[in-house]
């Protein structure tokens, strides 16, 4: 799923609205008991007692870009998803505006969402997603995708390991292939980084996922 700024808008200013928005991703998708709640600043500070999200959503990969973010998540009831992006949207909003002494809307309207039924298209998805930062690599000092803070890629890739991120589904198919044949095994790397535009099938299997 993803959102992005009213108008086109930038939805993060600064590193610190990068960082909060990591605090309240990771906030509801870990347990209320988890030590990381007592180390959050008092105004980014949630209520845990009325929902149990940790146990019934899982987030796959995610790229918080200036204008817009995108989530791969896998709920585990119908109503999960809804709830969790219902959260963390009115929470980064009424941190946003509070900061920026704003009111009204942050976000063009409703996330978008659709549901990926066939396992290949998880693949597709979490290229897109990891690929995002490409555009903005020189705004950022960047010149490699792994470098790009604000995205699940650097975790995909053994850099860095986010207990609140589930990529196992994910990595699963490229163990697989390096068992099948070690000869010719393509890694995640080069499945996000090394391949031709023109023969780029993203819009075909991704459709309404791809933001214009």
């Amino acid at each position: 799923m993803y959102n992005r700024g009213v108008e086109k808008r930038n939805i993060f200013l600064d590193n610190q609205d990068y960082q909060v928005f990591l605090y309240y991703l990771k906030s509801y998708l870990l347990s209320p008991e988890n030590p990381i709640h007592k180390k959050l600043p008092v105004r980014v500070r949630l209520d845990f007692n009325d929902f149990d999200l940790h146990k019934r959503i899982r987030l796959m990969a995610y790229c918080l870009m200036p204008n817009h973010f995108h989530l791969m998540l896998k709920q585990l009831d119908e109503k999960a998803m809804t709830e969790f992006v219902k959260r963390l949207s009115n929470a980064y909003v009424r941190y946003f505006n509070e900061k920026y002494e704003r009111i009204g809307s942050l976000f063009q309207g409703r996330y978008k969402a659709v549901s990926l039924d066939k396992e290949n298209y998880f693949l597709h998805l979490t290229r897109y997603i990891h690929r995002n930062p490409q555009e903005v690599l020189k705004k950022f000092n960047l010149t490699k995708l792994e470098d790009y803070p604000y995205s699940s890629y650097a975790d995909y890739l053994g850099q860095r390991k986010t207990q609140w991120l589930f990529k196992d589904d994910i990595m699963r198919y490229f163990k697989i292939a390096q068992k099948d044949d070690p000869q010719d095994f393509l890694s995640y790397q080069d499945f996000v980084e090394n391949y031709s535009d023109e023969t780029d099938e993203t819009d075909e299997v991704l459709g309404d996922l791809i933001l214009e």
